[in-house]
């Protein structure tokens, strides 16, 4: 049982921080370095896991472990096989204009709940993390960095739509136009990672314009 919960907490560490050496590892999960090791060669074994080396500034080259593909598909896609069957069907029966307001319908019902979420919050600070934590709900595993006061990034480690996305592109257009839309005018949303552009999650800057 411990085994397979420290097996778990090294896949979602690999997940929600990238590449990794086994002795950041190691330090994050309270285990010996030694320990870390045996867990990522196992994981290797089974294909969960990969490893290749980073030049270092001095020393030697660093040995970083990450995900495989493998891995990424142990993570939830909400109902994966419904929703690409539901998509393919309303394709068929509606064609691709009746997809597009089937999506505009979501988009416009995600935006009334965010903007309210959001319009509770005096700066941005508060509004990105409010919406982050709406994002961890919904299984994105989302996290914010700070830029500056006017700019943060919001990070989602986890595409559980990621099924969907693939099948159709417009929910990732959606979601970009959902959280400019929540912001409002006075912000700019902007991707900078794209998971399906071969980035290991997807990205937003999120930026003051206020004057």
């Amino acid at each position: 049982m411990e085994q397979i919960k420290n097996v778990d907490a090294i896949l979602a560490q690999l997940k929600n921080r990238g590449p990794m050496t086994s002795g950041s590892l190691a330090d994050i999960l309270d285990m010996t370095s030694m320990g870390a090791r045996q867990h990522l060669l196992r994981l290797e074994k089974q294909e969960l896991v990969s490893s290749f080396s980073q030049r270092a500034v001095v020393g030697r080259p660093k040995k970083l472990w990450q995900l495989t593909a493998k891995a990424h598909a142990k993570f939830p896609d909400r109902h994966a096989d419904l929703t690409l069957h539901l998509i393919d069907s309303v394709k068929v029966i509606y064609g691709e204009s009746g997809l597009d307001k089937l999506i505009s319908a979501r988009e416009e019902k995600i935006i009334v709940l965010y903007k309210a979420l959001l319009d509770k919050c005096e700066d941005l600070a508060g509004k990105v993390a409010a919406l982050a934590h709406q994002r961890c709900e919904e299984g994105y595993m989302a996290t914010v960095e700070s830029v500056s006061d006017h700019e943060f990034l919001l990070i989602e480690n986890h595409c559980p739509i990621c099924s969907a996305a693939k099948s159709c592109q417009n929910f990732c257009r959606s979601e970009l136009d959902i959280f400019q839309h929540s912001f409002g005018d006075n912000y700019l949303v902007e991707r900078q990672d794209y998971l399906l552009n071969g980035d290991r999650r997807c990205s937003y800057k999120i930026t003051s314009i206020a004057r």
